[in-house]
Formats: structure tokens, C-alpha cells, sequence
């Protein structure tokens, strides 16, 4: 059963995340998203807004649209911008051997929406921007329905 997509367009601000946030955890739960899918969910999109609005927008004025859908099997979302052109896709995994307390600060943000997802596609945005796509089954082979 497919579920109607639903749209959520914030500025970029960080004091607008909770709200992205919330949208999606709602959006998720309309279809009966699994709590660790919704989890999930929630975790990409928090991670793809924040580097959008600190690392794309820079503190410059934007937008960033949020879009959910329901394909029956799996949870598709699409985050689109205005901000410089970044495909996250092409960033190398981080060395997880070093220490977290030896790390520098950042580059954790792909790294934990690949984690979270099946699958994490990107492209441009005609006009400018980006289209960050973000696919997460409704249940992984080790997650069961509720009985």
C-alpha cells in the first residue's frame, strides 16, 4: 500500500530541527513504521539537515524541503536545497579504528545516514542545489513485526 508523500519546507536553521524531526517521527509513524526504523529515519534526516544548514548554507539564509513517502515495503526520503552543490555520496567512510576521543570533531554525519539507511543516493538539483535521497526498509532481517 502506497502512502501519499508528505512535504515539510523549514529554513535553514538549526532551532528548526526538532521540527523536521518531529515531522518525519509523525510521517513515519502515520504508516506503522517499526520503532527502529522510525529511529533510523529520524537520525538521517537530523544528520543531512544539519550538515545542509552548517556545512552547505554556512549560516546564510535557505531552505531545506523535507518530503516522506511509503512505497508498501520501504520508506523513502527526499531532502532537497538550494545550498552549493555537495554530494555527500562521495565522502570516504571515517576511520573508525581511531579513538572518539582522538578524532577531530565532524565528519561522523555521512558516516551515521548510511548507517541508518538501505540506501543514500544524491544528484543535483536543476537550478541549482541538491536532491539527497534516503531509503530505509521498513524492517531489516533482523527486526520482526509486533504480534
Amino acid at each position: 500500500m502506497a502512502v501519499a508523500e508528505r512535504k515539510l519546507r523549514i529554513d535553514a536553521d538549526l532551532d528548526r530541527l526538532a521540527e523536521a524531526r518531529q515531522f518525519v517521527r509523525e510521517a513515519a509513524a502515520t504508516a506503522d513504521a517499526p520503532i527502529a526504523c522510525l529511529d533510523d529515519l529520524v537520525q538521517a534526516v537530523d544528520e543531512a539537515a544539519t550538515n545542509a544548514i552548517v556545512h552547505g548554507y554556512h549560516g546564510s539564509p535557505g531552505w531545506i524541503e523535507i518530503g516522506v513517502g511509503f512505497d508498501g515495503s520501504r520508506f523513502i526520503v527526499t531532502m532537497e536545497d538550494d545550498a552549493p552543490v555537495f554530494d555527500p555520496t562521495s565522502r570516504p567512510e571515517p576511520d573508525l579504528d581511531i579513538a572518539p576521543e582522538r578524532r577531530t570533531p565532524g565528519g561522523m554525519g555521512v558516516h551515521l545516514m548510511r548507517a541508518a539507511t538501505d540506501e543514500l543516493s544524491w544528484q543535483p538539483r536543476p537550478g541549482g542545489g541538491n536532491i539527497l535521497k534516503l531509503i530505509r526498509a521498513r524492517l531489516q532481517p533482523q527486526e520482526e513485526e509486533p504480534r
